[in-house]
Formats: C-alpha cells, structure tokens, sequence
C-alpha cells in the first residue's frame, strides 16, 4: 500500500519560537485516585490516549491501571453524555458505560486513570455528578467525589478553531471555514451550526461546571505548551507517579488533520451527499470510515499545501475570550499547570498569511475514492431490483434509490 502521498497537514499546531524555562514536576495526586481526563477536544487528547494505552502493562506494574478496554473509550463517555455518535453511527447505550465502570470498579483501591475529551460535552451538573459518581464508587464504596480527580487540558482557541472546524467537516459540516467563524464568533447566540464548540471551548464555564460537581480541590488545569512536545506526557507521569519517560508519544496517522484542500474536498462532498438526500449510515460507512480514513492513512503530508488560516480578526477574538477565561479559571481555585498567558497570545501575522489556493493533488484524491470503493466492495452483492432501467429513472431518484440500496447491503454486513 503506498504510504506517501505529497500534501501538508494543515491544521497541526505551528511550533512557537524561543525555548520553554524548565517546570518543577506537579505533586503526584494520592494512590488510589481516579483520574478522569475530560479533554476537551484538540488539546493533546489523542497523543496522550495512544500513549497509555500503548503503556498500560508497564503502568499496571508501578500501581497505575488504566481500565478502559480501547485506547478512547469514546462510546461510554457519549452514552453517559446522552450525546449520539457520529454522524450515521449507531447510538452509544448505557451498556457502553457500564463496561467501563465495571473495569474502573475492578480496579480496587489502585489509581487508574480513564481519558475522553467526549466528556467535556456532559450537557448539566446531574450528568456530571452521574459520571463522577459512576466512577468513584467501587465496592463498598460511597459517593465518588473526592476520589476522582479531573483533569482539564486546555490550548488556545486560536489553535483550535481550524482543526475543530475540519473535524466538523468530517461529520458533515458543509460550512465554509471564514463563514463558521462568522457564526462562531460574530453571530449570537453563536451556537449555529454547532452548539457543541462553545460548550467545549468556553474553557472557563467548562471548568466551572465541574467544580460546581467535584470542589477546586479535586480538579487539575494544564495549559499545554506545544514548544514542549513532551511536556504533557511528563505531567501525566507526575500526576500519576509514574517513572519519568514511560509515557512515549505513539503515531497515529488515522487521526491526523485534514488539510485545506482535503476538508475543503470533503465539504463539496458534503454539499452533494446532504443535496441528495442520502442515508446518514452510508455516510459513515462509505465516506468517513472508507474515503476519508484511508486517505489519512495512505497519504503523508508535505509542506507546500494551502494551510487552513484564520483571519486577523478571528485571532484577535479568540485571544481576548482566552485572556477573559485564563482570568476566571485562575479566580476559581483550581490547581493550575503551565502559563495561563498562553491561552490569550495572538499568533503573528506571518502564521496567518495565505499559502495559496487549495488544489487536491490526483493521487489523494484516487485514495479517497478508492477508500470508498474498498468498502462497497466489502459488502455482498445482490441483483438489482430495479422495475425501470437506469436510463428511465431521473438521475435524483436513482441516487436516493442507490443510497439505500447500499445502507442496506452495509446493515447486512
């Protein structure tokens, strides 16, 4: 299979100029704690997952479980959440949850450590309370407050917004980049089209919720600093009083960014898939889980691609709103990791330029399609049914007709 197509990954992080003073290590949290990673997304969430999971034997042999059954235990924390999966995904249930709290219950009186950025979404303080709850109480157990610990890793929104907005896209956003931001930042109650964004991003409310649940004392903040590649797998450690280099960054191309001209690819995709009318299901299985997954595994970036830029004036709101929250998760009590100055830094003029227009190169684009080919060819074939011939049935209908056609040649496979 190739592995190297030639396209830059737009929306990973620019590295930041000058050289991080070294940090004293945090004080490891109690033994027998539970820590809970809530996230939210685009905050270093995927890098840390694929290391624990790649080290959870050597972690159980210095006194750390970690119990989840996968590297992301996405399914579990959407169902406590009552949030519904991705778009075409069947729908999380509560055995989803029970799985994971059995396995965290199992644990004993050993510290074990669950992460999932889906957790930010928990839509009110009972579901919060539900969580920490769920996965404090063991045998014998009481309620779980004051034995699970929180953990809140947060990046500026001016680094976040590109590579929320692309991960939108690949859910079935059709909007354009500067227009979502409009919406976003510029159009009250700025929660079209996504109401998720804000409920992550607006740290300092994030934060709040679960303090108002578990108390100050049983919450941790950590600012990441991207100039320190390491540094939050050397919080972890701290945190978990794990020996200093256990934790190792794994790489994990299937969840790297789109670039520009990808997601802007994906988006016209979009565009035609919801003008047409086809099932949501196909969408998951044709487009997110066959064009789009194995382009990203197919296809390395380079560094002459488009990049995925925000405008001035978009940066200069997401720093004043970071100023604005750093200020207020300070005021709460929380412990705090890393500079809080860092949440409202405008990045300069030269990251934001234009690298030019957005052209997909044919190689990427014949590993999408092939992506989606593989899948359709995965499933069992079936004689068409058709009463008319193709040339008789407007092209409209045929599509609608063909779409669930292969909705229902997928649900049997």
């Amino acid at each position: 299979m190739e592995t190297d197509c030639t396209h830059h990954d737009s929306a990973a992080p620019e590295a930041e100029t000058g050289e991080t003073a070294p940090k004293s290590a945090p004080t490891p949290l109690p033994p027998g704690t539970r820590l809970l990673h809530i996230g939210p997304h685009k905050t270093g969430t995927t890098s840390i997952q694929g290391a624990l999971f790649a080290a959870k034997d050597a972690m159980a042999g210095n006194g750390v479980d970690f119990p989840a059954h996968s590297r992301h235990p996405m399914e579990a924390a959407l169902a406590v959440c009552a949030r519904p999966g991705m778009m075409g995904d069947a729908r999380p249930t509560e055995g989803h949850w029970k799985r994971l709290t059995d396995a965290v219950h199992a644990t004993g009186g050993r510290t074990s450590v669950v992460s999932s950025e889906f957790f930010a979404d928990a839509p009110d303080d009972e579901a919060i309370a539900r969580i920490v709850d769920d996965l404090g109480r063991g045998r014998g157990q009481g309620r779980g407050q004051g034995r699970v610990h929180v953990l809140v890793t947060l990046r500026p929104l001016a680094k976040i917004m590109p590579s929320q907005w692309q991960q939108y896209v690949q859910n079935g956003l059709r909007m354009g980049y500067e227009d979502w931001l409009e919406h976003m930042l510029r159009k009250a109650p700025y929660e079209k089209p996504n109401p998720s964004f804000w409920r992550r991003h607006r740290h300092d409310r994030l934060v709040e919720r679960w303090v108002r649940v578990g108390g100050a004392e049983n919450v941790t903040v950590v600012v990441v600093d991207d100039r320190d590649r390491d540094g939050l797998m050397r919080t972890f450690e701290s945190l978990l009083g794990l020996p200093d280099g256990l934790l190792v960054p794994v790489p994990e191309t299937a969840n790297r960014s789109l670039t520009l001209a990808e997601t802007e690819m994906l988006r016209k995709l979009n565009m035609e898939f919801r003008g047409n009318g086809l099932p949501d299901e196909v969408y998951s299985k044709m487009v997110r889980g066959g064009a789009v997954m194995h382009m990203k595994n197919s296809c390395r970036p380079a560094p002459d691609d488009a990049r995925i830029t925000t405008p001035r004036w978009a940066l200069e709101a997401a720093a004043a709103i970071g100023a604005e929250m750093a200020e207020r998760i300070a005021a709460m009590g929380v412990r705090m990791l890393g500079d809080p100055a860092l949440l409202s830094v405008t990045p300069s003029v030269a990251s934001a330029e234009e690298t030019g227009p957005p052209r997909i190169d044919p190689e990427v684009a014949a590993h999408a399609l092939y992506g989606a080919l593989a899948v359709a060819a995965a499933t069992p074939a079936h004689p068409p049914a058709f009463v008319r011939s193709v040339h008789q049935t407007p092209s409209r209908e045929l599509v609608r007709v063909l779409g669930h056609r292969v909705l229902k040649r997928l649900k049997r496979a």
